[in-house]
């Protein structure tokens, strides 16, 4: 008598041999009558779309590649300044921002220098154009630049940043500055 511990089940079907007559699956072996899908070695690829203009083509040509490092600049003429601001003002993101001369406070803000500057501002912005710098000096002015560190730290990051830093001291510097990218 046979054991449950003993029995071998044979449930495994054996795969369908097509083309060995007509006994089962013979003639056509499962691929219809005549046509490119029935003949060895046919078919179409998977992006074929049956002579209709492909997908690949009907998308316009992109060219060249995109920098994931540029800066982006909210650029802001001296005119602007002179109408909106008065003498001896701090010119920088945050009050450009309340004037409305800028949509985001932490926007990178470039001053350019179409118009003129006749009041004594101090200016505290990320970069300027070199007519903009000798306006800006020529009216009696100072401009000082944010560099990208100071613009983005609280004064409880630096402390953070500042002990990590000891921790890391042994690292050389170069080893701090490289910048490791993703891989897509």
């Amino acid at each position: 008598m046979p054991k449950l511990n003993t029995f071998k089940s044979n449930n495994r079907k054996s795969r369908t041999r097509v083309g060995r007559g007509n006994g089962s699956k013979g003639t056509y072996s499962g691929r219809g009558l005549k046509g490119q899908k029935s003949r060895s070695g046919g078919g179409v690829p998977v992006f074929f779309e049956g002579g209709q203009l492909p997908l690949v083509k009907r998308l316009p040509f992109l060219r060249g590649f995109k920098n994931r490092f540029k800066i982006q600049f909210s650029l802001v003429n001296l005119d602007s300044i002179e109408s909106n601001y008065k003498d001896g003002d701090l010119v920088d993101p945050s009050s450009l921002n309340d004037k409305g001369i800028i949509r985001k406070k932490t926007d990178n803000v470039k001053i350019l220098g179409s118009g003129d500057l006749t009041k004594k501002l101090d200016f505290s912005v990320h970069a300027a154009s070199k007519s903009a710098q000798d306006k800006i000096k020529k009216s009696g002015s100072q401009i000082s630049f944010i560099s990208e560190d100071d613009s983005s730290e609280n004064p409880e990051d630096s402390n953070k940043k500042d002990q990590q830093s000891d921790n890391n001291s042994w690292l050389p510097e170069l080893k701090k500055k490289i910048l490791i990218l993703p891989h897509w």
